[in-house]
């Protein structure tokens, strides 16, 4: 059967979405074959059966069988394996070569357990043989090669919008992050610290506060465990980290300074991971820790009952 090549664009692929595991009402199939093997059989045996309608277009050998593909979109596609006039593992293999994701099923007449494990290695989704064969068989082979294909592109769809969700995060992130590097500026130019603290790389500026190492790991460990747990656990070990800010002296500039110091550590460590959580519950965890350092410094009204 020939079909202009107009009329073949027109002619997309029909097979509308099914239910994952069912089967889909009808296919469009292109059937590549050879001039031994005529359309009729394969369209008899197709008939017998009538779980799923399978429309069937043909062409003969393998460079016209390609080249159709390139005209038109097909559910699937059947290749005869017939060497040497036609070989369907060479069909697949220049298939998949190109970049094409078909489904294709090879259908010839050796044995399934001689051909079938060539066949996958060449590309092709499964291989039939025509002595062996069923009508229910063969439209549950090719039902099953759109639907994997199906799901491949569905999983590389969904890992692109991963990708860009991703990259927009760490987007925000920055953004937030510069944000809280121009509050510190803006405590410094109310004369809380010296200038060259804000204008220098997180790397240096972590040397320039005079902070012990101990106090830095201590928060490190924190905002990691916060980030896990949230605050819900950690009341007792924020305390504790606030007496001892307050304990050495460090004012709002510098404690903003060592939080965006450890969250961009973290946030490097992180990777191609989501970082959405991490600067949600990071933002928390120094708010409370700043709740907690304002009742320390703040007016005796504002103080913990006992604390002078």
């Amino acid at each position: 059967m020939s079909i202009s090549t107009q009329e073949a664009i027109s002619r997309q692929a029909v097979a509308p979405l099914a239910p994952w595991g069912r089967l889909p009402p009808r296919l469009m199939a292109l059937y590549v074959t050879s001039q031994r093997h005529p359309v009729e059989t394969l369209r008899d045996l197709l008939a017998c059966d009538s779980a799923m309608r399978v429309e069937l277009q043909t062409t003969l050998l393998a460079q016209a069988g390609l080249a159709r593909m390139r005209e038109a979109s097909f559910d699937a596609v059947l290749v005869h394996h017939d060497p040497p006039a036609l070989d369907a593992l060479e069909f697949a293999e220049a298939l998949r070569g190109a970049g094409g994701e078909d489904p294709l099923v090879i259908l010839g007449a050796v044995s399934e357990g001689a051909l079938a494990p060539l066949c996958h290695e060449a590309g092709a989704d499964g291989y039939l043989s025509l002595a062996e064969i069923s009508p229910r068989h063969l439209i549950g082979m090719l039902a099953r090669a759109v639907e994997w294909h199906r799901l491949i592109r569905e999983n590389r769809r969904l890992a692109q919008l991963e990708r860009q969700r991703l990259r927009l995060e760490h987007g925000e992130a920055e953004r937030l992050l510069r944000e809280q590097r121009e509050l510190i500026r803006d405590l410094e130019e109310l004369g809380d610290d010296a200038p060259a603290l804000a204008a220098a790389p997180p790397d240096e500026a972590a040397l320039l506060v005079p902070v012990a190492s101990e106090l830095v790991s201590q928060y490190r460990n924190l905002l990691r465990a916060y980030v896990i747990m949230g605050s819900g656990n950690l009341a007792g070990e924020i305390e504790t980290l606030a007496a001892r800010i307050s304990a050495a002296g460090l004012t709002p500039s510098k404690v903003m300074q060592l939080h965006v110091h450890v969250l961009e550590e973290l946030l490097r460590g992180l990777g191609n991971r989501g970082v959405r959580h991490v600067m949600s519950r990071a933002d928390l965890l120094i708010l409370e820790l700043m709740m907690h350092l304002a009742q320390r410094t703040g007016p005796p009204g504002l103080r913990r009952p006992g604390e002078r």
